[in-house]
């Protein structure tokens, strides 16, 4: 029986009782007690009071004291379900079942939506935070990479502009260019010099935004990323001119990160540094054009011909579209590629507001035309010279300089374009490839040089520097040291046999004709009477003869010398031959005149200078007497120069591997040889043949605008003729000269010259 406690008794109800309150209404759906109305918990057997149930997890126990616990019995700590997991609904009377499963379900459905929300908050704030470290982590590694780099450069406050190689221009007489020597092809020009159309042309074409941008141009290289992206391929550049500039200035051509992110430091130096102006003239003055040509005004003159400060707005528009690729779109290789090209150039000029439409217009009807080089290029030989000796009067050459020299531009021409024709239409029949030209005014001034056939395909200089034998030309300077001997043009010797310790040379016609003169001799270059003229005077003499009128190539003293064996560059017997025309004065071939720097100071000038007399006036006559002969009947009378009186030689040597022919007039000499490079013989080419006609061609134009005047001691006064017998007692005649024993006599002693103290004698 239970026991009762009174009005405040408390029972635990059972679940098939109807719990009511004081309203009368049914409470249902929440049996929960509270803290003071809970049994304490019992132990059961075997297991220690408080543990829980095996095999039932354990939970959080719901209190309704709790603060979180609501009026309506809803513990919020806890959640919805904290107390009625284990509840049976079924157990539940009526609509208090229905009632509590209600309440739960709108407690449940108004959670869920807001719980969904905040996890998508959660993985968008995930995502930007993600990006957001990414992004620091990747700047992070930028600015190490571009520090790295940046140390890897020289220290900016020791960097410098390297200084532009330096270029040499070559002049001729008239100041026309002759070549540009040197590592850039042309002088360095100042912007102001130019046109304005022709900076603009390349700011339009390479880098729109160069007057905007700091050194390099973010929109610049992603709009050139977005092109190359569409084009599958690289077809736009993002460097900016500065770019370009600092890649030629200090770095190599190589297409890596590393490169391109000195670059880009390199750039915004420069920026720093420069004017735009300045970092224009810059570039303009060091891009590579294609064809050696370094800088706009080597660009200008390869092309077209002319200087950077007259091209045309059609011109200027080509070289800025050179630079992209030189060798593909040169005007001179590929001009409908070039063309195109310069089109582009035009219309970005017009998108850009560098020029109107009609301006654009009149460019596109008159395209630009690369000029055509129509010879081979001959006055490089003399501009080769030009840099062989310019050493001895400027030294090194460190900025931009200007050479003036004596070439004649229009005598130039003419010489290599008769060389060049002479062996195109005679060479295969004679069996000749190569020749040199050289001519020399009487004072020893440079007027004409030809190397070559064809500079382009050899640049081998063969009239300054490739010895051969000259022959029966080197003949002059026997019967010269014979004559200053005491023999005369008139002496007696015998055409004959001849004999020297087994040597015997012969005749050219095998032939002999007996006794005459010298003069006649030398007139059809008698080979017995130049022997027995060598052995006579000793080869010692001749030697020295040869030398003191300008002949510095080794020569042996030996009998054979008479005929020309010792070899010989043509400029030297050109310069030998001088001394014969200007009346005896000894000469040095000069080239140059003056030296400048751009700017107009002068390094050098030359002085007329002189080496004295090294032939004496009255064997100056004799010569001219003799060699004019040779011309008015002799082997070279084939040699035509109307209305002057001339005087020559001509010379072929053994087996016609060499063929010469050096005649002059009082004013001019030319020498023109002819043969093969490696010696072999001609068929049959003589110093009376091919080298006339060159000469005749060359002389034409040389004498053009000169008063003809007699050759230096003529008319000589000829005297009696005198037999072979009678020439010792001629020469015992004169009682002023002596005889030293060999039946010949010497001339008076007289002072010595500077190239009888150089050599000897």
């Amino acid at each position: 029986m239970a026991r009762s406690n009174g009005p405040f008794d408390r029972r635990e109800p059972s679940l098939d009782e109807e719990v009511t309150r004081p309203s009368g209404r049914h409470v249902g759906g929440d049996l929960r007690l509270s803290a003071a109305d809970r049994p304490a918990p019992t132990g059961r057997p075997g297991r220690p009071a408080g543990a829980k149930p095996e095999g039932t997890p354990g939970r959080r126990e719901s209190r309704l004291d709790s603060p979180a616990a609501t009026a309506d019995g809803f513990d919020r700590e806890a959640g919805p379900y904290a107390d009625d997991i284990n509840a049976d609904p079924r157990h539940v009377r009526g609509g208090a079942a229905e009632a509590g499963l209600a309440s739960r379900r709108a407690r449940t459905s108004g959670t869920r939506r807001p719980e969904r929300t905040r996890r998508r908050r959660s993985f968008v704030g995930h995502v930007i935070r993600f990006a957001f470290l990414l992004g620091l982590w990747a700047v992070i590694g930028v600015a190490g990479i571009v520090a790295y780099q940046f140390a890897k450069l020289p220290p900016i406050d020791q960097l410098a502009v390297p200084k532009r190689a330096p270029n040499i221009a070559i002049v001729a007489a008239d100041g026309s260019l002759i070549a540009n020597k040197g590592d850039t092809g042309g002088r360095a020009i100042d912007i102001k010099e130019l046109p304005p159309y022709l900076p603009k042309a390349f700011v339009a074409i390479e880098d729109r935004r160069f007057y905007d941008h700091m050194g390099i141009d973010p929109a610049g290289i992603v709009r050139a990323l977005l092109r190359n992206v569409s084009a599958g391929g690289v077809s736009q550049g993002g460097s900016t001119l500065t770019q370009q500039l600092a890649k030629n200035l200090f770095l190599t051509q190589d297409r890596t990160m590393s490169r391109k992110i000195q670059e880009a430091i390199l750039s915004i130096w420069l920026e720093q540094k420069f004017s735009k102006d300045q970092i224009l003239e810059l570039y303009l003055n060091r891009v590579y054009f294609g064809s050696s040509a370094y800088g706009i005004e080597a660009a200008a003159h390869r092309y077209f011909g002319k200087p950077a400060k007259d091209v045309t707005l059609a011109e200027a528009a080509m070289l800025a579209g050179l630079v992209q690729a030189p060798s593909r779109l040169a005007p001179n290789r590929n001009p409908e590629a070039a063309q195109a090209r310069a089109g582009l150039v035009i219309t970005a000029m017009v998108q850009a507001g560098f020029i109107t439409d009609q301006k654009a217009k009149a460019a596109m009807m008159t395209p630009a035309m690369p000029v055509k080089h129509a010879g081979p290029g001959s006055a490089n030989y003399a501009a080769d010279y030009v840099m062989d000796v310019l050493d001895d009067f400027v030294g090194a050459v460190e900025q931009d300089i200007v050479v003036r020299t004596t070439i004649d531009p229009a005598l130039q021409t003419t010489a290599e374009r008769a060389l060049v024709e002479e062996l195109g239409q005679k060479g295969g029949k004679f069996g000749v490839t190569q020749g040199a030209v050289v001519t020399l005014a009487a004072d020893g001034a440079l007027k004409a040089l030809v190397g070559g056939r064809n500079y382009a395909d050899s640049q081998f200089n063969r009239a300054t520097v490739a010895r051969r034998q000259p022959g029966s030309s080197f003949k002059p300077f026997v019967y010269l040291a014979a004559v200053e001997h005491g023999l005369t043009p008139d002496t007696v010797r015998e055409d004959g046999p001849v004999n020297i310790r087994g040597w015997t040379p012969e005749n050219y016609s095998r032939r002999y004709s007996g006794p005459m003169t010298l003069s006649t001799a030398l007139a059809h270059s008698i080979n017995t009477v130049a022997v027995k003229l060598g052995v006579e005077v000793g080869a010692k003499s001749v030697v020295r003869t040869a030398q003191r009128l300008g002949i510095t190539s080794p020569m042996q003293n030996n009998a054979s010398i008479a005929l020309g064996t010792a070899e010989v560059t043509p400029i030297e017997m050109v310069a030998a031959y001088t001394a014969f025309a200007n009346g005896g004065i000894g000469v040095i071939p000069y080239v140059i005149t003056s030296v400048k720097q751009t700017d107009g100071k002068t390094l050098y000038t030359r002085v007329p200078t002189s080496l004295g007399p090294v032939i004496d006036p009255k064997a100056v006559g004799m010569m001219n007497a003799m060699l004019r002969e040779v011309i008015t009947g002799g082997t070279g009378k084939s040699a035509s120069l109307p209305g002057w009186d001339t005087a020559g030689k001509t010379g072929t040597s053994q087996d016609f591997r060499d063929a010469w022919f050096i005649g002059y007039t009082s004013q001019v000499v030319t020498g023109v040889w002819l043969g093969n490079d490696d010696n072999s013989p001609t068929r049959h080419a003589s110093g009376g043949s091919l080298p006339v006609d060159v000469w005749n061609r060359v002389m034409k134009v040389a004498t053009r605008n000169l008063k003809p005047t007699p050759l230096p001691g003529i008319p000589y006064i000829r005297a009696p003729a005198v037999a072979w017998s009678d020439a010792p007692r001629a020469a015992q005649a004169q009682p002023e000269q002596r005889n030293d024993g060999t039946g010949v006599a010497r001339p008076p002693a007289r002072e010595k010259n500077f190239f009888e103290k150089l050599f000897g004698g």
